[in-house]
């Protein structure tokens, strides 16, 4: 009984970010009510249950019959798993409840990211300031979190240096010349996940995260043509699958 409350508990929140998701690029107010991104009808309430309305209007809006995003019931499922991985790991404690709301800014940001290459910095001061002083509070938060940050600007700055210098005098391509190696939003984020990891943890996150962006990176720079891959969803897996199942603890006695 308390997995399906949890469950669902994780669904409502799921819906409500997805609200966070379309909105919040736009500077538009979260507090209307839903409305169809195609036709602009308000949606009724009953149309809006997460995930049971997108499969009872079989993926459609009632009113144009437009169809709807996949991201919406996909956001509400991954919130509601994630709440519950959570629940089974923490229980009932501050701690659960602390990274809920980093698991769920985490989602925001890389959604967000993906669609703009681009990311709301006051999301990414609150997952670096719950990070830093999550329960139980340990000044080891905050110096792997500087640690972590001041690694990630010299090697941002290397890398950067030569793709811009380097890399574009050999490829001949002038587009190289203003790009950079990691966004602004990456390193609090890095920071965050070495304040709640640790070191060595945060070493196999991050590995996985740079595993995981290999094949998109590839894809959009062959296929897309784009040399520019959004590195905060790979990131916020890497942590995920590193907090959730521990994968340290597999190579290291």
């Amino acid at each position: 009984m308390i997995t399906l409350f949890i469950f669902i508990f994780g669904l409502i929140f799921g819906s409500f970010l997805n609200v966070l998701i379309i909105r919040l690029p736009q500077n538009k107010s979260i507090i209307p009510s839903s409305s169809c991104t195609s036709c602009d009808t308000k949606i009724n309430w009953y149309d809006n249950i997460p995930l049971i309305s997108y499969l009872l209007l079989k993926a459609k809006c009632r009113n144009c019959k437009q169809p709807i995003n996949i991201m919406y019931p996909f956001v509400e499922l991954l919130t509601a798993c994630i709440t519950l991985l959570l629940f089974w790991k923490l229980s009932y404690s501050i701690e659960f409840f602390q990274m809920c709301i980093i698991f769920y800014c985490l989602i925001v940001l890389s959604f967000i990211d993906l669609k703009y290459k681009a990311v709301p910095d006051y999301l990414l001061l609150i997952i670096l300031l719950m990070s830093i002083f999550i329960y139980p509070f340990d000044l080891s938060h905050l110096q792997n979190a500087m640690l972590f940050a001041g690694g990630f600007v010299l090697l941002n700055f290397i890398v950067t240096f030569y793709i811009q210098n380097i890399k574009s005098k050999i490829t001949n391509d002038t587009h190289l010349k203003t790009q950079e190696a990691l966004g602004e939003g990456d390193i609090p984020i890095v920071a965050s996940i070495a304040a709640i990891l640790g070191v060595t943890s945060s070493l196999i996150a991050i590995f996985l995260a740079a595993l995981f962006a290999l094949i998109p990176s590839i894809y959009n720079s062959i296929v897309k043509k784009d040399i520019q891959t959004p590195f905060i969803p790979f990131l916020a897996l890497g942590f995920s699958v590193e907090y959730l199942f521990n994968i340290s603890s597999w190579f290291i006695i």
